[in-house]
């Protein structure tokens, strides 16, 4: 790669659409070479264009005077202007739109969920693995610095050997764009647009799970998942049935053999690290996830790793696990994974 800068175009204008162009333009004022040329979206002459929603609040304005702005996805996807593409359109058309991306010669990140069941994730594998491109899931939650913090002290262990984690993300159903979100058989309801970040962390941080036991309702669940090795006891809760004024809750207490550490949105400071009787403040970066995922798809695509279809691995794992957590909500049992 030369120092010229990646030259993006987003398909998608909403929430997430508008949340990763900031992302790209705070890259770009703090140093990376990018730059966003186009974006695309039906509405992106429209009120609707300038709406912004979502759990977490994120300050993204953004100064379209110098962005082509088109309706037709097909004038981002033929260009050969364009190097890299964030896919932040519904679920249902993220898989062929990356398909024709990476048919295109561009390098993808995709919002999540690709899609809503491990089929179809497989299939975008499968085209990233016949492609020299980059083709990366955009899960936020990895790349959130606390959540970087826990992964850390998992991985180093530090703190001894981890017991515990138990992760809590709960709100009310989206109240932008209902009709999607609210139609499971396109947006794969709350298991797999709330709940997946936290499976997903779970996966990130011990593998897959030997089985998951799932108990509730699609609007309100928790899961436990089991492992093979280590008496790692992790659980995850997600709910969409709170009243708006509730507002919006994002916990995780992760306990190790000497010490814990304790994240909730709701406190500052955010997360704690308990060590006997002492509690001692984590100091965090200011980026955000948004802000990590832009800057890992930029840092793959400039150092050539991540290719092919290793970083959609997880991705059809956590599909797979989600799966097994819809089936035992179902069967009201512990369901076997097959890994």
């Amino acid at each position: 790669m030369t120092n010229e800068p990646i030259r993006v175009g987003i398909l998608g204008f909403g929430f997430m659409g508008r949340t990763h162009a900031a992302a790209y333009i705070r890259a770009a004022n703090e140093g990376f070479a990018v730059s966003v040329r186009k974006i695309a979206d039906p509405c992106i002459s429209s009120e609707k264009s300038d709406s912004s929603a979502g759990n977490l609040a994120v300050d993204n304005p953004i100064d379209l005077s110098t962005i082509v702005c088109v309706e037709d996805p097909e004038v981002v996807l033929s260009s050969d202007e364009i190097d890299l593409v964030s896919i932040c359109t519904p679920t249902e058309t993220h898989v062929d739109l990356a398909i024709r991306a990476l048919e295109s010669g561009k390098h993808v990140l995709v919002e999540k969920p690709i899609a809503i069941n491990e089929s179809e994730v497989q299939r975008l594998a499968d085209a990233a693995a016949k492609s020299n491109r980059v083709c990366m899931p955009a899960m936020c939650m990895r790349y959130w610095p606390a959540w970087v913090r826990i992964k850390q002290a998992i991985d180093s262990k530090e703190f001894g050997n981890p017991r515990s984690i138990a992760l809590a993300r709960l709100g009310s159903a989206p109240a932008w764009s209902s009709d999607f979100y609210r139609d499971e058989s396109r947006s794969g309801g709350m298991l797999t647009d709330l709940h997946i970040h936290d499976t997903d962390f779970i996966v990130h941080c011990f593998g897959v799970p030997k089985s998951v036991a799932t108990i509730g309702d699609a609007m309100h669940l928790s899961t436990q998942y089991r492992f093979e090795n280590g008496p790692v006891h992790a659980t995850a809760e997600g709910a969409w049935d709170n009243p708006p004024g509730a507002g919006f809750t994002m916990r995780c207490v992760a306990v190790f053999e000497h010490a814990s550490l304790d994240f909730s949105i709701a406190r500052d400071p955010q997360l704690l690290l308990h060590q006997g009787d002492q509690s001692t403040p984590i100091e965090l970066s200011d980026h955000t996830g948004y802000d990590g995922e832009v800057r890992a798809v930029l840092n793959h695509i400039r150092d050539g790793t991540g290719t092919q279809a290793e970083l959609l691995t997880d991705a059809f794992r956590v599909a797979r696990v989600l799966d097994a957590e819809r089936w035992s909500l179902k069967a009201g049992s512990s369901i076997a994974i097959n890994t």
